[in-house]
């Protein structure tokens, strides 16, 4: 997530979550609560996944919230996760787009690598 701020200008925030809102990572300012960024982005996610769905559109793939002081963009990592990136005014969604393919690609992949540890450990009560 580091790099993506490195590669794109006006990225002020970050997080990873499990689809259903609970945080893996995040990267943000003091004045925002990471579990609730995650949390809000589960929902707003999963509200966007259920309409493309019913609409027979395709595997959801981002989504992207303006505001006056920036956007919030929302992006799906598999089935299972999703990214937000907040961003300024100047932050460029185009650029951010193009940039987060390759991150999202590897969060995936540690994430597939992580899961049957994980699974076997929450098997063993740890």
């Amino acid at each position: 997530m580091r790099a993506l701020r490195e590669q794109v200008t006006g990225i002020t925030d970050t997080a990873v979550a499990a689809a259903d809102g609970l945080l893996i990572a995040a990267d943000t300012a003091d004045s925002i609560d990471p579990e609730g960024l995650a949390a809000l982005a589960a929902a707003g996610l999963g509200l966007a996944r259920r309409t493309a769905d019913a609409t027979a559109r395709g595997a959801l793939r981002q989504t992207v919230a303006y505001g006056s002081h920036g956007c919030a963009a929302f992006y799906a990592v598999g089935d299972t996760a999703l990214m937000v990136v907040l961003g300024d005014e100047g932050m460029d969604v185009d650029r951010l787009h193009l940039a987060t393919r390759p991150v999202l690609d590897r969060i995936e992949s540690i994430l597939t690598e992580r899961a049957p540890v994980l699974t076997e450990k929450a098997a063993e009560g740890v």
